[in-house]
Formats: C-alpha cells, sequence, structure tokens
C-alpha cells in the first residue's frame, strides 16, 4: 500500500481510537464524576458504582490502544508530547490510580467516612483526566512552545501552569460537561427510582454547558486564534522529515479546511445537534436514544477538533517549521503496514468482545440488587 495512503488511514484510525475511548471509557468517566451528586444515601452511590465497576477496566483498553497506537504510529509526537505535557501526563495518571482502587475497596469496609473519602476519589479519578484531556486539545489549537533540532531532539519552553490558560481551560470545561452528559445518560439508562431521576436532571444541566461552551471555543478560535497553514511541504512519501516545511500562522486559519471542504461542517453540527437531542430525549426519559446521541455528539466534537488541525497533529508555536503533522511524524512503511495489518485482526476483535461483554451482564441495577448481593456488590 502506498506509504502516503498508510499516512492517511493511521490518522483516520488514530481519531477512531480517541472517539473509541471517548464513547466508552468516557461515559464511565462522567458518571463516576456525577456519582456523588446522583446518590444521596450509601445505597444509591452503590447502585451507580455497580454500574461502572464490572466495565472499566475493559473500556480502558481503548485507552491505552490509543496511546499505543501514538507511540507506534507517530513515535516524534509520542515523544514531543510527553517532554511537553509530562506533569500533565502524570497528573492525568495519579488520578487514575483512585478509579480501580475505588472500586474495588470502596465498599470493603462499613465506616461512612471511609466510603465517603473513595466516593470523592473516584469523582476525581474520573473528572480531572477528563479536564486534562480537553486543556491539552486546547493548548494543541494554540500551538505548543517546543522546537526541534535537525537530529529531531525537542526542546520546550512552556511549563505546567501556562497549560491552564483561559482557552484551555475551557475547552476541558466542554470536555468535561460533554462526558458527564453521556455518563449522565447511562446512569440514566442503567438506573432506576432517584439515581435515574438525579442522573437525568445533571446529564442535561451538563449537555447545556457543552453546547454553550463548544460554541463558544468555536468562536474564539475563529476571532481570536491564529491558526496554523502549511505554505511549502516536502516529499509527503518520505518519512522523519519534520523540518523540510514551511508553516505560517495566520488568522482564521484552522477553519480553512471547512472552506476548502464544506461537508467538513457536518462534524460540529453532528456535536451541537446531537448534544440538544441527547438532552431533551433524556428530559422525556428516553435514555437509550439520549445515551445514542451523546454518543454521536462525542465524535462530532473529536471530528471537528480533528477537521480543524489536520494535517497539524502537534503546532508549534515557538518554531512554526517544527510542527509535527501527520505526514512528517511517522514511523516507516513497512511498520506501518505491518501495524494496519494488526489493527484490522484486533480493533474488531475489541469490539466483539466489549459488546459480548455488555450483552452479558446488560439491565438495570436498583436498591434490591444491592441489598440482596450485600457483599458481592461493589
Amino acid at each position: 500500500m502506498d506509504y502516503e495512503v498508510l499516512k492517511v488511514i493511521w490518522w483516520v484510525l488514530i481519531g477512531v481510537l480517541l472517539i473509541g475511548f471517548a464513547i466508552t471509557d468516557g461515559f464511565d468517566m462522567g458518571a463516576g464524576a456525577l456519582m456523588p451528586f446522583v446518590g444521596k444515601t450509601d445505597t444509591e452511590r452503590r447502585i451507580a458504582l455497580n454500574v461502572l465497576a464490572p466495565h472499566w477496566d475493559g473500556n480502558q483498553v481503548w485507552f491505552i490502544t490509543a496511546g499505543g497506537a501514538i507511540f507506534a504510529a507517530w513515535p516524534v509526537v509520542y515523544s514531543v508530547a510527553f517532554s511537553g505535557f509530562y506533569w500533565a501526563m502524570l497528573l492525568v495518571l495519579f488520578a487514575l490510580f483512585f478509579r480501580p482502587v475505588g472500586f474495588e475497596y470502596r465498599s470493603k469496609i462499613k465506616d461512612p467516612r471511609w466510603r465517603s473519602a473513595w466516593d470523592w476519589g473516584i469523582f476525581a479519578g474520573s473528572s480531572i483526566p477528563a479536564l486534562v484531556f480537553g486543556v491539552a486539545f486546547g493548548n494543541l489549537l494554540q500551538g505548543v512552545p517546543f522546537k526541534l533540532d535537525s537530529l529531531m531532539y525537542s526542546t520546550y519552553t512552556g511549563n505546567f501552569f501556562q497549560l491552564l490558560n483561559p482557552f484551555a481551560i475551557l475547552c476541558g470545561v466542554v470536555s468535561v460537561a460533554m462526558l458527564m452528559l453521556h455518563g449522565g445518560n447511562y446512569l440514566h439508562l442503567r438506573t432506576e427510582g432517584a439515581v435515574a431521576d438525579r442522573a437525568r436532571k445533571y446529564a442535561g444541566i451538563a449537555g447545556v454547558v457543552s453546547i454553550v461552551g463548544f460554541i463558544l471555543a468555536g468562536l474564539w478560535l475563529n476571532f481570536g486564534i491564529d491558526g496554523y497553514v502549511i505554505t511549502k511541504m516536502g516529499d509527503p512519501n518520505a518519512a522523519l522529515n519534520v523540518l523540510d516545511k514551511t508553516v505560517e500562522v495566520k488568522s482564521g486559519a484552522w477553519f480553512a479546511n471547512y472552506e476548502a471542504v464544506p461537508a467538513l461542517w457536518l462534524a460540529p453540527i453532528l456535536g451541537i445537534l446531537c448534544t440538544l437531542l441527547s438532552v431533551l430525549l433524556g428530559l422525556k426519559g428516553r435514555a437509550g436514544l439520549a445515551f445514542v446521541l451523546s454518543s454521536l455528539a462525542c465524535a462530532g466534537v473529536i471530528f471537528t477538533a480533528g477537521g480543524s488541525m489536520f494535517p497539524f497533529v502537534m503546532p508549534s508555536s515557538l518554531d512554526p517549521a517544527s510542527s509535527l503533522t501527520m505526514w512528517d511524524v511517522v514511523s516507516s512503511h513497512k511498520t506501518m503496514g505491518i501495524m494496519f495489518a494488526v489493527a484490522c485482526i484486533f480493533v474488531p476483535i475489541i469490539l466483539l468482545y466489549t459488546t459480548w461483554c455488555y450483552y452479558k451482564m446488560w439491565g438495570k441495577v436498583n436498591a434490591q440488587h444491592i441489598e440482596n448481593n450485600p457483599v458481592g456488590s461493589y
């Protein structure tokens, strides 16, 4: 297969893996962030916990797979990102520690203080990664302060606190709200009574925040943030020729792809319209349709970011020529060909066993279930 075609295929595949992560691990992160609020009693919180805990580790496969795919397909991106976002990634890692430990040990001791502490630990382990992922995208859209030398060594001049700029925080809020909508819809779908009612209410609030934040971020990006455009490109069939191009910073450049390919407007329309319909259907008690639509909304938002940045993966605000694109940061032709064959085999397997797990463990969780299984339940 042609090298240039493989580069495009892997850009699409990594986007699909990120969407799979947002849809699967995203709803249990969103639901985990809502758990202290939808459950007012210990039993109600255990209801929410038992909806999430059987599946969280399977959902995490999408996150691990996406990270592995970036490492293998875009090694320079992996290297530069870990240099620039090192402390942010450590924050995500340490926050994620609270989830498995909280799921497994939260209900082992009956002390209310123990259980309350782990409830908020699960909240932190679910909301902090969602926030950081959004902040990361916000910084990518503004450009990351790094540059490369001729040996591909990167120099990063920023720090952790510079990542927390207003636009990036807005993107982080959109990310958290989007996943809370998605997680609230899932809790609404899988629970009954007061927990389902509160999940529906909080999902509606999160959906409104998500729509407003997404529109504000789009306007800010168009009128307040300069984008990047390649004015001269080297051989697209070459690998690791990052500096063999000319990049200019221009006002409104992030919307150039939408002018060139009007069909890309379907992505932000999908993100906004599906979020709105998800909120409305959720309020009407149509939890299943609301969950499907919030899944499509996640895909629309991620496709919007990807469509805006294409072909950039990690723009450089320090030296635009050092910006990383999908054309020049890839592995060898042979590596990408082997990886493509592996992906064609294993991604469907992941989809099949994930679907099978949900099929076998499907059903609503209620107070009676917890009372009948006080020890066996999470």
